[in-house]
């Protein structure tokens, strides 16, 4: 089994490649395959952001290893004009949503429900087969409920991963 216990930079040359959706990127425990049909364990630190499309790993034996988004089927998203996308923003939002934001458009992923709802408030709903890299969030981290202050809080907030689904 190939073992990764590292994130590095992005490499120009890497000699082995993982196709991962959304959900497999967003863990830090996993056992997958290489796209060359190699077992590999992945082992990295926990309370990381996903792994994103093009990003290396280094394995146990030297190796770098590239980070590919497997396409999977998503909902893409337009409306008639920006007010109308924002609404459908904040609506997706206020269900915590994962969420992939682009320049007039929205892509979360395939979900009959949120259709149905994005389709009521008028928006155009396309389903597409696409590579899925939604925004991490503005927390970097994460927040908590507290009201009592940040003096009981010793940790570093983590990011909610709402809306992942399999």
């Amino acid at each position: 089994m190939l073992v990764i216990r590292q994130r590095i930079d992005a490499r120009p040359e890497w000699q082995a490649e993982l196709e991962l959706t959304y959900d497999a990127r967003s863990k830090s425990r996993l056992r997958c395959f290489s796209t060359s049909g190699e077992d590999v364990g992945l082992f990295l630190e926990r309370g990381q952001p996903p792994l994103h499309d093009g990003e290396c790993l280094l394995a146990g034996d030297g190796r770098v290893v590239r980070v590919r988004a497997r396409p999977e089927q998503l909902l893409h998203v337009t409306c008639a004009s920006a007010f109308e996308l924002t609404r459908a923003a904040y609506h997706l939002g206020n269900r915590h949503v994962a969420l992939q934001v682009g320049d007039g458009w929205l892509r979360l992923l395939d979900d009959y429900v949120l259709r149905d709802m994005l389709l009521q408030l008028g928006a155009s709903v396309e389903h597409i087969e696409a590579p899925f890299q939604p925004e991490h969030g503005a927390y970097g981290g994460g927040h908590h409920h507290s009201h009592a202050g940040e003096a009981e809080f010793s940790y570093a907030p983590r990011l909610h991963q709402f809306g992942v689904r399999p």
